[in-house]
């Protein structure tokens, strides 16, 4: 029997899930048991998994699971520096050099535990069985539009919260497009073809910006890439790799363009594959751009956890793509789960 244990997710602001209640029903219907922890901010109720058949385990518990359990959750556990023995599925953020990933194999390879990167589920293509992508772009967008009306008035970014829907998003967001009295951005979205682009330009299309798409076609010649900076606002959709140009350089931050904000929904600044470099960390809630140039400004939204500020459309989405994945869990050795497995070893060989 499979046991599926899943976790309360520790960061801050954190309320997406990975399985919905009717999706646990399905799991204990197949044969699975599935304990899910008491949560005070996921958006999906503990009574609801409670009817749905799960246990119920107190928040925190999974460190005294079962050995045989499998820990499922969705953002980084806290990182206390503690072996980790058990198996488990979450986007680990480990395998490009990242220094808290590297941190956190180390903790594998103490504690004798697996990871189960989400990031790395695929089909023998290599295509991904479920991503957020398509929430990161919207609300990537919409982060990088707030922040453009901001700057249009002389201020910078102020701190940002979930909404309760994408329609609550787009009203506050119309409206404050709308203050600055100014015509909307024209923008560019690089990685158009993919979710996170089709996010990003629903979002941007949707408040009446005027969209310029790129993908692989129009980067293939390794740049550089001056029409980024003719545009005012340039959204980053690319996930990172060894041969991805560079779409931002540092000189970028000079005189001489009209590019204002960038939205990095990839955000990975310490990779060394990061394509936009004028800035070095993560931005977040609190502070959601980094001023990188004043004379015109230029402000970078880097936030790492996007798809958060819309939680139940990016929870439900999510869980829907990842359901019949979880129910390949009685064959982990297997398929995508398999694959995902000799990801991390070969990761947790080379360190």
């Amino acid at each position: 029997m499979v046991h599926l244990w899943v976790r309360t997710e520790s960061r801050a602001n954190e309320r997406r899930v990975g399985i919905t209640p009717a999706g646990v029903r399905e799991l204990i219907a197949q044969g699975f048991h599935v304990t899910v922890e008491e949560s005070p901010h996921r958006i999906l109720p503990i009574a609801d998994y409670a009817a749905a058949g799960a246990e119920i385990a107190p928040e925190g518990a999974w460190p005294g699971a079962p050995a045989e359990a499998v820990i499922f959750g969705l953002k980084e556990l806290p990182e206390d520096g503690t072996p980790l023995s058990h198996r488990h599925i979450m986007f680990g953020h480990a395998y490009k050099g990242q220094p808290a990933g590297l941190a956190l194999l180390r903790r594998f390879r103490e504690g004798g535990g697996t990871l189960y990167d989400l990031e790395y589920l695929t089909d023998s293509d290599g295509r991904r069985l479920a991503a957020f992508g398509y929430w990161a772009g919207f609300a990537g967008a919409a982060v990088t539009l707030k922040a453009w009306a901001t700057q249009r008035q002389g201020g910078i970014c102020a701190p940002v919260a979930g909404w309760p829907s994408q329609e609550a998003m787009q009203d506050e967001l119309r409206a404050e497009l709308d203050a600055t009295g100014a015509p909307r951005p024209h923008a560019i979205v690089i990685g158009a073809l993919g979710r996170v682009g089709g996010g990003a330009s629903d979002l941007l299309a949707a408040m009446g910006v005027r969209v310029t798409k790129w993908d692989m076609a129009e980067t293939a010649s390794g740049g550089p890439f001056p029409e980024i900076l003719a545009h005012e606002l340039f959204i980053n959709c690319i996930l990172a790799g060894p041969r991805t140009p560079v779409f931002v350089p540092p000189e970028a931050v000079d005189p001489g363009r009209r590019l204002r904000v960038i939205g990095d929904v990839a955000c990975d600044p310490s990779s060394d594959f990061n394509p936009v470099k004028v800035y070095d960390r993560a931005t977040n809630w609190a502070e959601p751009v980094i001023r990188v140039a004043d004379h015109p400004p230029l402000d970078v939204m880097a936030i790492d956890n996007l798809p958060s500020l819309l939680p139940r459309e990016s929870a439900l989405d999510y869980a829907g793509q990842l359901l019949p994945v979880l129910k390949g869990l009685d064959r982990i050795d297997e398929g995508a789960w398999g694959r995902a497995r000799a990801t991390f070893q070969d990761h947790l060989s080379a360190l």
